[in-house]
């Protein structure tokens, strides 16, 4: 990993560790070596300081008194909670993309989706994440509302590491697929109803794969 050399280190060394959590590298409950970190990015205590506490306002880890930092465990009902809430942000985003969102939009959504078929048919499972990612992006920027991006986009980083998940069944991938496809077709006919009610259930059902990740741990550790 090269070193830093952004000039807004706090954030660059905010988004390092966040990397590091979702690649697994740091484990759900782990302590964050401060000490290997500043030595690995080539920056001091101070960025990495402004860095934890950025990413403890965030939920990603937390700060424990006169004794550092860890990556924050992550119970069922946390991710259910943080899911209920991105899953209303995510429809309200649905309804209001299908009012503002230009047939060119529309058409970059599609061709994505064609994307994200392919990569289905390949088992390529990283690229179709990738591309779900964007999908999804694009129709929240779609709805014009830059408060809903940014909660939405904080309780994102709260569930990063299992909403991706590696652990995700042949049919559950299936049926995210047949609901992407429902998106589509929702968002080309301008139907907010019906494509904010796909996305709240899109992300509720997301809910049994996150429950399968080694990421959440229901263990209280000291």
């Amino acid at each position: 990993m090269s070193k830093i050399q952004h000039r807004n280190l706090y954030r660059e060394v905010a988004d390092r560790i966040l990397d590091l959590i979702e690649q697994g590298e740091l484990a759900s409950g782990d302590r964050i070596p401060e000490r290997e970190l500043c030595e690995r990015f080539g920056v001091s205590r101070t960025p990495l300081r402004e860095a934890l506490k950025v990413l403890a306002s965030e939920g990603s880890v937390e700060l424990l008194p006169n004794r550092g930092a860890r990556v924050r465990q992550l119970t069922l009902k946390m991710v259910k909670d943080t899911y209920d809430l991105m899953g209303a942000l995510e429809g309200l985003a649905g309804e209001l993309a299908c009012q503002h969102i230009t047939d060119e939009k529309i058409a970059e959504i599609r061709e994505l989706h064609g994307s994200l078929l392919g990569h289905y048919r390949n088992r390529e499972l990283a690229d179709y994440f990738r591309v779900n990612r964007q999908i999804h992006e694009g129709i929240l920027a779609a709805s014009h509302n830059e408060a809903l991006l940014e909660m939405y986009s904080n309780l994102s980083q709260r569930v990063k590491r299992v909403r991706y998940s590696k652990q995700m069944t042949d049919a559950f991938w299936q049926q995210a697929v047949e609901d992407h496809q429902a998106m589509i077709e929702a968002l080309e006919q301008r139907d907010g109803r019906r494509l904010g009610q796909i996305l709240r259930d899109h992300l509720s059902n997301k809910l049994e794969v996150a429950s399968m990740d080694d990421a959440i741990d229901d263990r209280q550790r000291a």
